[in-house]
């Protein structure tokens, strides 16, 4: 079995696709348009949630490529006391999330799921991280706001960003929290069959 893949990254994440670059994988990126705020999706416990958008998102590009290809579809939120928090998208809601996260912790669950179009497998699981939250001042989290960061990400923070500095410590794999869990990943690459080194190497633009 040849192990030369085209990987395709079911996301518009900048995070994501940096996270591959990293690993040395230049995976092209398609955007599934799959509804995020499905209210069907929505009301799924965070981990289910996760792991149902991963897996419309991966199965959506399937329909759309050949059979040489890795495709991986991820999805994040952040849950804290029970509740899904996603994108705040407006800075009022992304304020008062971070004033209830302030001093406070979470879990940053993150679903994953990996079609290999050649071998007609796929493998889907979640990464979850708890992420503690620093006492943020209302003036810290006035000038976070203001940045436009938090509105776009998952729970209104990212570990790769402006928020980091207010993130006084993880337990848990950090790349799952900025949005794609390599370890995950290259688990889910050996049980197909394949090669971390050969995906990283194989791994072009299709």
């Amino acid at each position: 079995m040849s192990e030369s893949r085209y990987v395709v990254l079911a996301s518009a994440s900048p995070s994501r696709k940096r996270l591959l670059d990293s690993s040395g994988i230049s995976a092209e990126v398609m955007i599934s348009g799959v509804d995020e705020e499905d209210t069907k999706l929505t009301a799924l416990a965070p981990r289910e949630m996760v792991i149902a958008l991963a897996i419309l998102k991966a199965h959506t590009i399937k329909n759309l490529v050949g059979n040489e290809h890795l495709i991986i579809g991820c999805d994040s939120t952040f849950e804290f006391n029970g509740k899904s928090f996603g994108k705040p998208m407006t800075p009022e809601l992304a304020t008062a999330r971070c004033k209830e996260l302030r001093g406070n912790y979470g879990y940053l669950h993150t679903g994953h799921c990996i079609i290999d179009t050649k071998q007609g497998i796929e493998i889907s699981d979640v990464s979850t991280s708890k992420v503690f939250f620093a006492d943020m001042t209302d003036a810290e989290i006035a000038g976070y706001v203001a940045t436009g960061e938090p509105l776009n990400v998952a729970g209104g923070f990212t570990l790769d960003g402006l928020s980091a500095p207010f993130i006084s410590r993880i337990e848990g794999d950090p790349s799952g929290i900025i949005g794609l869990s390599l370890p995950l990943l290259r688990r889910a690459v050996n049980s197909l069959g394949l090669s971390w080194s050969a995906i990283s190497k194989a791994a072009v633009s299709a």
